[in-house]
């Protein structure tokens, strides 16, 4: 076992273990639309990572938010239930990159932006329950991400310190509410953002998938 300078990691789930979010961002531009609200996919690839809070803040004028938010976020759960759960698939190595970094001694926690419903979902997918320690998600925090509610209880249930702790996740969204939490972020591009968005958001290295970290672990910050 290797003596690594962490003693856990917390992990999101979107696009960091899951190829899904160009789904995420095509139900919320669809369900945007329906509401008269025209959103570019591109546009809409960039706020994935943020919770559904702070995503319909970013389109939805203040004094309307009160009046449409519930009927947003029903319409797109309805939405991405019926037709892209089933579409969603794990990056290859992900169940394995997991397995190595308990074999190294890590605890893993998931750190994620999704509900309890979905996280279940996304866990039997993943096969990754024996694996998974502990796990938060927006129902576990007042404010979602980019806000660092969600790490700041994920470190909570581990019982642990912010620098004794490193997160895994693919969007500047995820660094930013992990840096909050004073944890540092190792970053993947497989999200859609670029290394260099990644680097300049503040991860401490960057690889493109969990294949690629799985093969480079050994020089990598969870190897110590």
């Amino acid at each position: 076992m290797r003596d690594s300078m962490y003693k856990a990691v917390l992990c999101d789930l979107d696009g960091t273990l899951l190829d899904s979010n160009h789904f995420h961002a095509e139900a919320w531009q669809r369900t945007f639309a329906n509401f008269g609200f025209n959103i570019g996919f591109e546009d809409m690839v960039r706020q994935i990572g943020k919770g559904g809070d702070k995503v319909i803040a970013t389109y939805v004028p203040e004094d309307r938010i009160a009046e449409l938010e519930d009927d947003l976020k029903n319409f797109r759960k309805d939405l991405f239930h019926r037709e892209y759960m089933d579409r969603i698939v794990p990056f290859s190595d992900a169940k394995n990159l997991l397995k190595r970094m308990r074999q190294e001694g890590l605890r893993v926690s998931v750190a994620s932006s999704t509900n309890k419903e979905d996280l279940h979902a996304f866990l039997m997918l993943l096969r990754i329950h024996a694996l998974v320690e502990e796990h938060t998600t927006a129902d576990d925090a007042e404010q979602s991400k980019p806000a660092p509610d969600i790490f700041q209880a994920a470190l909570k249930k581990l019982g642990i310190q912010p620098e004794d702790a490193v997160a895994m996740g693919d969007t500047p969204w995820d660094i930013e509410a992990a840096g909050k939490a004073g944890v540092k972020t190792v970053a993947l591009t497989c999200g859609g953002w670029t290394e260099q968005e990644l680097k300049d958001a503040g991860a401490i290295a960057v690889y493109r998938d969990p294949a690629d970290l799985l093969r480079r672990f050994d020089s990598s910050p969870f190897a110590g």
